[in-house]
C-alpha cells in the first residue's frame, strides 16, 4: 500500500512536469502568432506574459507546478484519509476491550494513517507484560513508522518550497537577461532611445514580477501544508496512544481500583 502510494505521487508530479514542458511552448507560440494578427496593439497576454521572454517558460512551469501539487495536497491532506473518527471509535472500542488482534485485522484493513500506523505499532503489544503492555515498543515502532510516513508526505511538500526558491532566481535571471540586452542595445546605438530599449527592459520587470508573484503564495502554502501535516499526524499518534492507555486500564483494572480508598474513616 505505501509503495503505491509513493508510485502514485511520482507518477502525478511526473504528469505536471511533462504536461507543462509540453504544453508552454505551444500556448506561448499560439500567443505570439495571435499578437502577429491583431497588430500593433498588444493584448494582456502580450503585455504581460509574452514579452517576459523566454524566461516566462520556466516560471510558468514553476506556476503550473505549484498549483498542481497544491491541489493534490488539499484533496490527500484531509482527516478522512489520516485520523477518521469511525475507524477511531472502532478501534478504540476494540482496544477498550482487549481485542487487540481485532483491532489490528481492521486498522490493517483501512488505508487511512491511522490504520497503518496501528496495524504496524500495535503488533508490538507484549501480552507478558500486563503492566504496561510492552508500552516502550510500542512507542517506538510508531515513532519509526511516524519518521517513514512523514518523510514521504513532506517530498510533496518541499516540492512546494522548491518551487518558492526558484520563482525569484528566475526571476532574477530574467532580469539580467533584460539588463544584458538593454546595455547592448545602448552600445548598438550610442542612445537611450526608449523604445528602443522598451523590449528589454520589459524582460527585466515582467520576470521579476512573476517571480514574486509565484513565491509568496508558494511560501504561504509550504508552511501552511507543514503545519496541517503535522497537526493530523500528532492527531493519529495521539489517537494511537489513547487506544493503548485504554487498552492497559482494563486489564489492570482490579489493581488500579484496589489503591482507590473505599471510603475515609474520620
Amino acid at each position: 500500500m505505501i509503495d503505491k502510494l509513493a508510485t502514485s505521487r511520482n507518477k502525478f508530479v511526473a504528469t505536471i512536469l511533462t504536461t507543462t514542458l509540453i504544453t508552454m511552448p505551444c500556448l506561448f507560440a499560439q500567443a505570439a502568432d495571435a499578437v502577429k494578427v491583431v497588430g500593433a496593439k498588444k493584448s494582456l497576454l502580450q503585455k504581460w506574459v509574452i514579452d517576459g521572454g523566454p524566461t516566462m517558460l520556466f516560471i510558468g512551469a514553476a506556476i503550473v507546478a505549484f498549483i498542481g501539487l497544491t491541489i493534490f495536497l488539499f484533496m490527500n491532506l484531509t482527516k478522512a484519509k489520516y485520523c477518521p473518527d469511525d475507524l477511531k471509535n472502532a478501534l478504540m472500542d476494540h482496544m477498550q476491550n482487549v481485542r487487540v488482534r481485532s483491532a489490528i485485522e481492521l486498522a490493517a484493513s483501512h488505508p487511512s494513517y491511522l490504520g497503518r500506523l496501528i496495524a504496524y505499532s500495535f503488533a508490538n503489544i507484549d501480552a507478558t507484560r500486563p503492566e504496561d503492555l510492552g508500552r516502550d515498543q510500542v512507542e517506538d515502532a510508531m515513532a519509526d513508522f511516524s519518521t517513514n510516513e512523514t518523510r514521504k508526505s513532506m517530498t510533496l511538500i518541499n516540492y512546494i518550497s522548491l518551487c518558492a526558491q526558484a520563482s525569484p532566481m528566475l526571476g532574477l535571471l530574467g532580469t539580467v537577461i533584460g539588463m544584458v540586452g538593454c546595455f547592448g542595445t545602448l552600445g548598438e546605438t550610442g542612445s537611450a532611445d526608449p523604445s528602443q530599449l522598451a523590449g528589454d527592459i520589459s524582460v527585466a520587470l515582467l520576470t521579476t514580477l512573476w517571480g514574486l508573484v509565484n513565491a509568496i503564495p508558494c511560501i504561504s502554502m509550504f508552511f501552511f501544508f507543514k503545519n496541517k501535516l503535522s497537526q493530523l499526524t500528532t492527531d493519529s499518534i495521539h489517537a494511537a496512544e489513547e487506544m493503548l492507555n485504554a487498552a492497559t486500564a482494563t486489564v489492570n483494572a482490579d489493581t488500579i481500583y484496589a489503591k482507590i480508598p473505599e471510603g475515609i474513616a474520620v
